[in-house]
């Protein structure tokens, strides 16, 4: 934000001194007689008209003047100010680990529309991130990024502070396609979550050329959420929980199970939602995964208790932000001077050519 100051508005008096100037020259004028040369008529001359250097007698004045004042203002030293803030943050760090696995298409109702399960989680992700009413606000001071896995874990998006980058890298995420790659390797996936957070602090140093003070993490969180139980991958669930509890690594489980579901079948005639009852899921390994990290576990079984589980944990992980505000000023006067000068100069050289009086 600009702001514009005087920092001697005193000097600004200087605008009083053209009219006391006139004041002075008009009562010195009194009663004083200017010379002249006697003529017996000057009737001839007045029916010649002004010339032009008559009807300019009084630019000199002005220019002087006018240099005066800006003289006066150079005095007055403006400045021109720019307000600065420094946000001195201890954020948090969240790799969001999102299950993309075959059986996230059973469907929700979410809002009016009818989104698989896949599509309602980064649809409340987003919401967590970018914010949404007064029940989410955002996460504008965290360290953010982003895991996907079926049978396979993946790096979606690295953790950073730039969140413009995650729609664009989330956007994209979509079931999988080829049963090969279709499995729920929940403890990959949640080791690799734990590893990128571990080295948190380098990924920052490598993003920002701040002070390596000006940010520190204040905790490092895995949002797990998936709708199965660990059945492949190279490491089981217990082995990744430990590696989190070890570096420090909080995890917030969600389940997405019970409740109503859909499916699409495809016929002749078109497509058809049919209800499905799903088995009741296993909750335990995800309970004891958030349970041996300090974190919490909630089972989600549509699109509205999710958005209140995210909620809880938005309120529980809050960033801590101190703004620092400063004014910077630039001195202006320098032009102010300088274009005194220049008419004081251009004054006088008028007053001593072309408008030069004899006597």
């Amino acid at each position: 934000m600009m702001s514009f100051r005087f920092e001697t508005p005193w000097a600004l008096v200087v605008f009083l001194v053209p009219a006391l100037l006139w004041l002075w020259q008009r009562r010195r004028g009194r009663g004083r007689r200017r010379a002249a040369v006697a003529f017996s008529s000057v009737a001839n001359a007045s029916r010649a008209g002004l010339s032009w250097r008559q009807r300019l007698l009084w630019l000199p004045g002005a220019v002087r003047y006018l240099a005066i004042a800006a003289l006066g203002v150079a005095l007055a030293r403006p400045q021109a100010g720019r307000e600065l803030v420094q946000d001195v943050s201890q954020g948090i760090a969240i790799e969001m680990v999102l299950d993309r696995s075959g059986s996230m298409q059973y469907e929700l109702e979410f809002e009016g529309r009818t989104l698989n399960r896949l599509d309602t989680a980064k649809e409340v992700f987003k919401r967590f991130v970018f914010g949404h009413g007064r029940s989410l606000p955002g996460r504008p001071n965290d360290l953010i990024g982003m895991i996907t896995f079926a049978r396979y874990a993946d790096t979606i998006c690295p953790l950073t502070l730039s969140h413009g980058v995650l729609k664009p890298f989330l956007d994209p995420v979509r079931l999988v396609d080829r049963e090969d790659e279709d499995g729920t390797a929940i403890g990959d996936a949640v080791a690799l979550a734990a590893a990128r957070l571990h080295t948190a602090e380098e990924t920052m140093a490598r993003q920002t050329s701040k002070n390596k003070d000006s940010y520190q993490i204040k905790s490092k969180i895995i949002i797990l959420l998936t709708d199965g139980e660990n059945n492949c991958g190279r490491r089981r669930v217990e082995e990744a929980g430990d590696l989190a509890a070890q570096w420090g690594v909080k995890i917030y489980a969600i389940g997405i199970g019970g409740g109503e579901a859909f499916r699409v079948i495809s016929t002749p005639l078109g497509d058809y939602r049919q209800a499905i009852s799903l088995p009741p899921m296993d909750t335990r390994p995800l309970e004891e995964l958030a349970s041996r990290t300090g974190g919490l576990f909630r089972l989600a079984s549509d699109a509205q208790s999710l958005q209140a589980v995210y909620e809880e944990i938005d309120r529980l992980e809050r960033s801590e932000v101190e703004s620092v505000r400063y004014v910077n000023y630039k001195e202006l006067y320098q032009p102010f001077a300088l274009a005194g000068l220049v008419l004081l100069a251009l004054a006088q050289v008028l007053t001593s050519t072309w408008f030069r009086r004899i006597p």
